[in-house]
């Protein structure tokens, strides 16, 4: 219990002390009339909002493997755009509206980290936004080279 108070208290320290200007606003310029950026960059670390697996046309593919890909790509763009790689991706939350899908997602997932996995969480969801089957978000911290 005061290991968990010491980093809530941590936690709220860092987020009261970062500034605007601390903050650098990722956003896909396709995206840009929407109201969230697709991630948030404060020091070294990047805030990953819910990515979806859109095509071009702002649609969800008939496949899924191909919604997988989309919804990675989407991802690594915007891990990217930020100056990181995927290798500092360190945490991932799936949220899915079929279960059965799981399988399907790790397959493609795991292709996207050479050096070991980001802790993560693979959870149920009712329906998602345009009828997708995934959403993704995260948090990257870019390391030391």
């Amino acid at each position: 219990m005061t290991s968990r108070f010491a980093l809530i208290a941590l936690l709220f320290c860092l987020i009261t002390t970062v500034t605007a200007d601390d903050r650098k606003h990722i956003v896909d310029d396709s995206l840009s009339a929407f109201p969230f950026s697709n991630g948030v960059l404060v020091g070294d670390t990047l805030y990953l909002g819910g990515h979806l697996g859109l095509d071009k046309s702002g649609k969800v593919p008939a496949n899924v493997e191909d919604e997988v890909n989309l919804v990675m790509e989407a991802i690594k763009k915007t891990v990217e755009s930020a100056g990181l790689t995927m290798d500092d991706v360190v945490s991932i939350q799936v949220h899915c509206s079929d279960l059965s899908l799981y399988d399907s997602f790790n397959k493609i997932y795991k292709t996207y980290f050479k050096n070991g996995y980001p802790a993560r969480a693979f959870l149920g969801s009712g329906k998602l936004l345009r009828d997708a089957h995934f959403e993704v978000l995260g948090i990257a911290v870019k390391k030391s080279r």
